[in-house]
């Protein structure tokens, strides 16, 4: 039950968040003179962005990201609890498999960090912090269980 709710209230705030984040992302619409550096998706999937209607919605996530990163920040901690959640419930009984879960999202927070650490944007500098911190913290989770299943598995050899 306890895990029913902690899943609710992450997917509360992955919906509001997603919404805001979405709607300050929408300003990159009137911003013309952005498209060019923000409009990734619409970049990638027309030849030419002549007008607001050929900005895809997913550039509206980069647009926030970039110049409103509060809710951007709140929508990728929440879907990082979410995974991070999953994951530990998925290998609750298999202890290695969760270390290697946990090591797996480490590495790929330290290459999105890593990736946008360049950026010259308020938002960049904050994903990146963000990015950086969600990299140790499951780290640190994969070594805490590590160190348990080492103590554990000491326990049993001393005892037989």
């Amino acid at each position: 039950m306890k895990y029913i709710v902690q899943y609710l209230l992450a997917l509360v705030v992955i919906v509001f968040s997603t919404v805001f984040t979405w709607y300050e992302g929408s300003e990159i619409r009137n911003n013309h003179w952005e498209w060019e550096y923000s409009a990734f998706f619409s970049n990638l999937f027309t030849n030419e962005l002549t007008t607001s209607a050929d900005i895809s919605q997913l550039d509206h996530f980069i647009y926030a990201a970039k110049f409103k990163p509060l809710f951007p920040t709140l929508l990728i901690v929440s879907l990082s609890y979410v995974l991070m959640l999953s994951g530990y419930l998925l290998s609750k009984q298999n202890k290695r498999n969760l270390i290697i879960i946990q090591c797996s999202f480490g590495i790929l927070y330290l290459l999105l960090g890593l990736t946008i650490s360049d950026s010259p944007t308020l938002g960049g500098k904050y994903l990146t912090t963000v990015f950086i911190i969600l990299c140790i913290a499951n780290f640190i989770v994969a070594i805490m269980v590590f160190l348990k299943l080492k103590k554990d598995r000491k326990i049993i050899y001393s005892s037989i």
